[in-house]
């Protein structure tokens, strides 16, 4: 049975990755204006971040249209015997739900969508672990196991300069009850129940990177085999000396180096840092 990886372009895979994993990827969108851009597509992170700077309103997002999952589908269905499409959190977006019904739409091929519950490269390492099980030809059940098997110690911190953007966009949970304080304050966000939410108030960037390296420590001190990313938005030199800090800690853990791209980069702002893992 050949099985076929889909996700969509926020777990911001690198193209060679995709093309070397066979990784299908389907975009979802930002939009300025009357203009709709894919991104990973029509745009890239640094793109759009230099566009933001110049625009006096937020660009909006939009997930895919359930049409082009089900053309991708029928696409793939010509060539696999199954679909596993790794979405985003349904607790930020309804990629996850569309694929469910787009999935229902289709023949001749079996559609498990599945969700992530997170973002970014952490929703990244689900999907490259799948693709490479595909390739050896495991099952979709069994695929699907060792993503539940992970979801068991993936976790991912981030931290952003403020959170209007979030609190605009409707993305964060509770947020009312955490914004009043947020004057010089570096929050700590995390997933929860697949939603955004605060994790700790810190007073400064160095002393929120410290904690969230903390949380880090606690499994990462146990010394098993690890996958890490440092996630940055317009960062990538900060981004590579916590790489290496981390690298030089923690020999046993193999870090990446990603980015929030234009959809998560609408709602976290420039500036925003995350630290994800999980145990191998």
């Amino acid at each position: 049975m050949r099985t076929a990886i889909v996700t969509d372009s926020t777990s911001y895979i690198p193209l060679e990755i995709r093309e070397q994993l066979d990784i299908h990827m389907i975009p979802l969108n930002v939009i300025f204006g009357d203009a709709s851009y894919q991104e990973e597509v029509d745009i890239t992170a640094e793109e759009f971040f230099i566009k933001v700077r110049v625009q006096k309103e937020l660009p909006k997002t939009s997930q895919p249209a359930i049409g082009k999952m089900v053309e991708k589908f029928e696409q793939l269905s010509k060539e696999y015997d199954a679909v596993i499409a790794i979405f985003l959190s349904s607790g930020i977006s309804g990629t996850y739900q569309s694929a469910i019904t787009a999935g229902s739409m289709v023949e001749n091929i079996e559609v498990y969508a599945y969700d992530s519950e997170i973002s970014c490269m952490a929703q990244g390492f689900y999907v490259i672990e799948a693709a490479k099980m595909a390739q050896k030809n495991a099952s979709p059940q069994e695929i699907l196991a060792r993503l539940d098997e992970m979801k068991t110690t993936l976790n991912a911190y981030f931290m952003v300069d403020d959170l209007a953007h979030l609190q605009r966009g409707g993305r964060l949970s509770s947020a009312q009850a955490f914004i009043g304080s947020l004057l010089q304050v570096k929050p700590i966000l995390t997933f929860v129940d697949k939603q955004i939410v605060p994790f700790e108030k810190i007073r400064t960037e160095k002393k929120a990177m410290k904690r969230i390296f903390e949380l880090f420590d606690q499994v990462a001190s146990k010394g098993g085999k690890m996958q890490a990313v440092v996630i940055h938005s317009s960062r990538e030199e900060d981004a590579k000396q916590l790489a290496a800090q981390l690298h030089e800690t923690y020999p046993h853990v193999d870090v990446q180096i990603s980015y929030f791209g234009p959809v998560i980069g609408t709602h976290l702002g420039e500036g925003a840092l995350g630290l994800g893992w999980y145990v191998v």
